[in-house]
């Protein structure tokens, strides 16, 4: 049996790995009011975002750290097998959480789940690499970061309308289960790398490989680059991917933690109000992830080089975030808000598809892994200090100072790209 276009169902695949990915993690926030009337009824209000923040903190923290760990796992297990550990892992902790009795045993499965959850980005990052050829791996990445987009979409009126009928605890369950039945189709379909699928066209598999760096760019036969994590720490444009990602991820993670929480404090939404607004947000980032994918590769079919087009792209990105981070100083109605915060994500993700994709079209392909683990570690440790800082920057309900930070954020993700990655083309090993 051969399968047209396997490269893009197996995207499709990661891509809905990711949605369930986030419908898992936004469970705590937008269950959060009634979880703190069961668990925390005796907190004032500055005491539950506390907690709140406390246990995100515990999440995040672990997320940078399966980062790390995880990256090295896909490089040494595989695609396939990597993406098994994970999302298996994440599916048992998303359950457990029905079990919660206070603030020890949420943090200690908010870890767990932080951990596994954190094997989806590397191991896209190397799927996409796998899978495609340069050219389409921009789109691809989008595809799949549009997958965080489609579940924070889903995720937050699905859970809502879920209480309509379960308790907390029993919502924690039916999201875990999702994982579980993703594993079936994963199995079945991707059996082997592209190189040696069975089900793979020989058209489909030549497109690929020989669409994939196979020289450096004086288009000699080197072999790829895959320097030891020593080696590529030492080069000024792996730093420019890690700093880049650690400035502009904490953009993200303050909406994804906090819109449920901020929706509830500054407007006095519930639960199932929170299911009508909260989306919103997450349309703009799924639009933003296609359009930086597409974007990207139309100006690579253009004759663009890989450097001009990702820091065009990026650039776009960070410069649409601007002025919406300011405007949330004081957006007005609810409607406002959302909308805005969907044009700020919409930049987010124009951006940070074309960041992602990066250690690909940096690094070799046994070495990407470990890129984008570290970059991912250093995305989620700078996400940890805004987090952190929200409590104490949002006292009594005034946000504008988490937003300022959010847009000076977005000025040296632009910068470290631009200043740390003079050219991003293929590397070189150093003479």
């Amino acid at each position: 049996m051969k399968l047209q276009g396997l490269r893009w169902w197996v995207i499709a695949l990661i891509a809905l790995a990711t949605i369930i990915n986030y419908i898992d993690r936004q469970a705590l926030s937008v269950l959060w009011p009634d979880i703190v009337e069961e668990l925390f009824p005796d907190e004032s209000a500055l005491e539950r975002k506390q907690i709140y923040a406390n246990i995100s903190i515990v999440f995040v923290f672990a997320y940078a750290f399966g980062q790390a760990i995880f990256g090295k796992i896909f490089d040494w297990v595989g695609t396939r097998f990597g993406f098994v550990l994970s999302i298996g892992v994440w599916s048992l902790a998303t359950v457990a959480h029905a079990f919660a009795q206070g603030v020890m045993s949420l943090s200690l499965f908010r870890a767990i789940l932080g951990v596994a959850e954190a094997g989806n980005w590397p191991g896209a990052a190397k799927g996409n690499a796998e899978w495609f050829p340069t050219k389409e791996r921009a789109l691809a990445q989008g595809i799949f970061n549009s997958g965080a987009a489609i579940g924070g979409i889903i995720a937050i009126p699905l859970i809502a309308y879920l209480t309509v009928y379960f308790s907390w605890q029993m919502v924690f369950v039916v999201v875990g289960v999702m994982g579980f039945l993703w594993l079936v189709p994963w199995l079945i379909l991707v059996k082997a790398p592209p190189g040696s699928h069975p089900w793979i066209s020989e058209e489909e598999k030549q497109y690929i490989l020989t669409g994939q760096r196979q020289s450096t760019a004086d288009n000699t036969n080197d072999e790829e680059y895959n320097p030891s994590t020593t080696e590529l720490l030492s080069r000024k444009q792996s730093w420019g991917v890690i700093i880049a990602s650690a400035a502009i991820d904490p953009i993200w993670w303050l909406f994804v933690f906090w819109i449920p929480i901020y929706l509830n404090e500054v407007y006095g939404m519930d639960v199932k109000s929170i299911g009508i607004y909260g989306w919103v947000p997450y349309v703009g980032a799924m639009f933003g992830a296609w359009f930086g994918g597409l974007l990207a590769q139309n100006r690579l079919k253009a004759g663009w080089s890989t450097d001009k087009t990702r820091k065009l792209t990026i650039t776009l990105g960070c410069l649409i975030m601007l002025p919406a981070l300011i405007a949330m100083a004081n957006p007005g109605a609810p409607v406002v808000a959302v909308l805005i915060m969907a044009v700020i994500l919409f930049g987010f993700q124009t951006a940070s598809g074309n960041v992602q994709t990066l250690p690909s079209d940096l690094l070799g392909k046994k070495a990407v892994g470990t890129l984008s683990g570290i970059s991912g570690m250093a995305a989620k440790l700078g996400a940890v200090g805004l987090t952190s800082l929200v409590p104490y920057l949002t006292a009594g309900g005034n946000y504008t100072p988490a937003f300022v930070i959010g847009a000076s954020l977005a000025i040296i993700a632009m910068l470290a790209v631009w200043l740390l990655i003079p050219k991003i083309e293929p590397l070189s090993s150093k003479k």
